[in-house]
């Protein structure tokens, strides 16, 4: 990375903490309403180099999905969607680091479904804490927006009135909190 950050983070590896951390997506429904989802087995790291530069990966089992509605999500595991059986990971590696006033753009290659684009996520940057006797932690979050159709989900569900039962837009956001490995 060429972009030194500004965080005052430890040199090191920062490793995301699941179960304080979410990883989610909304898309609009009908045209008039947001469905919310996330991921709940999901890993990652966040490596800040001695220079201050830093690189981010993460990994997420797809199957994992959840809507709080099991007929839903069986639908979106299937090959009408994310097809999680062919496709059981997205990743993200990022490729830069940018500082934008307080906070941060990360740009990276996020690859689900088989298909790999460049994104930008808008971060903020929470702050750091001393932990709880476990080493210091800190929070982060992040923000996306995809076209589902880049990544081949190209569904159509068209209502008969005009639009479309599910959006083209996906929100991504993500909550971090990250624990220094050392």
């Amino acid at each position: 990375m060429t972009t030194a950050t500004t965080t005052g983070l430890t040199a090191g590896t920062w490793a995301i903490d699941a179960s304080h951390s979410t990883v989610g997506f909304s898309v609009r429904h009908l045209m008039v309403s947001k469905v919310r989802g996330r991921f709940t087995d999901f890993s990652g790291a966040l490596v800040i180099n001695e220079d201050g530069t830093a690189s981010a990966e993460a990994e997420i089992q797809v199957a994992s999905v959840t809507t709080d509605n099991e007929q839903r999500d069986a639908h979106l595991k299937t090959a009408d969607f994310f097809h999680a059986e062919q496709f059981p990971t997205a990743t993200f590696k990022s490729t830069g680091f940018r500082v934008n006033g307080d906070n941060f753009e990360v740009d990276g290659d996020f690859t689900f479904h088989g298909v790999t684009k460049s994104v930008t996520l808008d971060v903020e940057f929470l702050g750091v804490n001393p932990g709880m006797g476990n080493g210091p932690v800190a929070g982060f979050e992040a923000k996306t927006v995809v076209n589902r159709r880049d990544f081949g989900l190209t569904i159509d569900m068209p209502l008969a009135n005009g639009g479309a039962v599910v959006g083209d837009k996906i929100t991504l956001t993500l909550e971090i909190e990250v624990a220094y490995q050392g």
